[in-house]
């Protein structure tokens, strides 16, 4: 399995290569500083993803994404940025990205993100999960769980069984860092304020939906 990371800055490139190569999942680790490399690389291997910065130099991430898809739509393509901008996430996501992920994310978030991704899963940054739903055209969800990601069920159901953050972390493999997150996104969904009334929320919706089959 071959990746491609295209950033300018060779700190940054490995960096996010020492992280991936880590796990010993991935054949061969590649890195481009600029559009044209990029795509020179592309031709020449065959990649199941391409880590993209949104800004190289005075090119842009999002227009090398836009010109890859078409020549190499098998390839999955994620945005790996600094930036939390609303406006960035738009563009990436106006180019049908496959994921998006912050440069201060810890080491397990980067591997999570992209082994989901190349699962054929979706990944965004929990800071753009709100943003995600409010973009989506489609009505709500009538059951407010439905609304939760299958990591945010998970950790939902790790506070059932009365787990603490760092034991959700630890059973997870993800950063505490991460599981704050999460946890923080769950209540603001189910509209509570605190992790024992997401509990008795959930188990009442849970009790509600065996209830109406």
């Amino acid at each position: 399995m071959n990746l491609l990371i295209v950033d300018d800055h060779p700190l940054v490139c490995k960096g996010i290569r020492n992280i991936l190569s880590s796990e010993g999942s991935f054949a061969n680790i590649m890195e481009a500083g600029d559009i044209s490399t990029a795509l020179k690389l592309m031709s020449e291997h065959e990649f199941s993803l391409a880590l993209v910065d949104m800004r190289l130099k005075r090119e842009s991430g999002i227009d090398f994404v836009k010109t890859a898809k078409r020549s190499y739509p098998d390839c999955k393509y994620m945005i790996i940025s600094s930036s939390s901008l609303p406006q960035d996430f738009d563009e990436a996501m106006g180019a049908d990205v496959d994921g998006y992920i912050l440069k201060d994310a810890l080491p397990e978030d980067i591997v999570y993100a992209v082994k989901s991704v190349l699962r054929g899963k979706k990944y965004f940054d929990p800071l753009f999960t709100e943003k995600i739903y409010s973009l989506s055209r489609q009505p709500a969800p009538e059951n407010p769980l439905d609304q939760l990601s299958l990591r945010e069920k998970e950790i939902l159901e790790c506070l059932k069984n009365g787990l603490s953050n760092r034991e959700i972390a630890d059973k997870l493999y993800i950063s505490l860092n991460t599981v704050k997150k999460h946890v923080s996104s769950i209540l603001e969904k189910l509209n509570v304020n605190d992790r024992l009334q997401a509990v008795l929320y959930a188990n009442k919706l849970f009790e509600k939906d065996r209830q109406d089959r």
